[in-house]
């Protein structure tokens, strides 16, 4: 693999890291640092795929129906709860 310039401030950071005995080398605090890059756009695709199913079940439940009042709302509330109950 390519060597990688991360500039002073990391450069310090990685190997006060290291000599914390935290890490044995400067390899496996990247290889750290990898994983949690992983970790993170793994995160960030499962919360993608949770939104496109939502947005796929709206879109599928077909078109929606304008309320004319905050009276009609509660009172269609009302009748959900009564379903669910």
């Amino acid at each position: 693999m390519a060597n990688v310039t991360v500039g002073k401030h990391y450069e310090n950071m990685v190997q006060r890291m290291v000599q914390s005995g935290r890490y044995a080398t400067v390899s496996e605090v990247h290889r750290e640092g990898l994983r949690l890059i992983e970790e993170r756009e793994q995160a960030r695709e499962a919360k993608l795929e949770a939104l496109r199913t939502m947005i796929a079940e709206g879109d599928a439940s077909g078109a929606l129906e304008p309320m004319e009042s905050a009276a009609e709302l509660k009172a269609e509330a009302r009748r959900q709860r009564a379903k669910e109950a």
